[in-house]
């Protein structure tokens, strides 16, 4: 799961959101000295990637990806997975996605001071971009895989993985789809016992 289903699945709580959205750059007990609820954020957050990652679901779709993105494929799902969360946000919430995502963004600024250093450095090129929102749109997924290349200085290829996109796109929406309920169920179980 990328960013926007980990902010969603956080409930309707501001710290574990911001927890949920930062745990990537927070390693080991380094998340010991954050409020109580970013703390429960970043443990939500390690127990989805588990539970995605180890999912036969999740696991059919990278392995559509495998052969030509190796170990990006669990990267590139993640993002088209959010994709199909933006794109049938109705589905999943009765607020408009475009009142959510500002919601989150004001959120964030909101507690500038607690975000880890790594956050605060990428809150202007997300919020700048929306990236957020630009998930919706298949153009939108091609736009941030195409940083993300970039970022692996195009080692990765990920941008080209828009054509697995539009080639497999009824396929990847049933396994999200089919997903999503797996682990909304899930993630709401963990989040009462943190």
């Amino acid at each position: 799961m990328n960013f926007l289903a980990h902010i969603y699945l956080s409930g309707e709580n501001d710290f574990i959101k911001i927890g949920n959205f930062m745990a990537d750059g927070i390693r080991g007990k380094q998340f010991e000295h954050f409020p109580l609820d970013v703390q429960k954020g970043i443990l939500l957050h390690r127990f989805i990637d588990t539970y995605t990652d180890s999912h036969d679901i999740f696991r059919k779709s990278t392995k559509r990806l495998h052969e030509r993105y190796h170990h990006y494929s669990g990267v590139i799902v993640d993002i088209v997975y959010d994709h199909f969360l933006a794109k049938n946000w109705s589905n999943y919430s009765d607020e408009k996605l475009e009142s959510f995502i500002s919601r989150f963004y004001n959120s964030l600024h909101d507690n500038y001071e607690i975000l880890s250093e790594k956050t605060q450095d990428l809150m202007p090129y997300m919020i700048g971009r929306n990236w957020l929102l630009s998930y919706r749109t298949v153009d939108g997924i091609h736009q941030i895989l195409t940083q993300m290349d970039r970022r692996s200085k195009n080692i990765s290829q990920m941008q080209y993985a828009v054509e697995e996109l539009r080639e497999f796109y009824d396929e990847f929406e049933e396994e999200f789809t089919l997903f999503f309920e797996e682990i909304k169920k899930e993630a709401k179980v963990k989040l009462l016992s943190l």
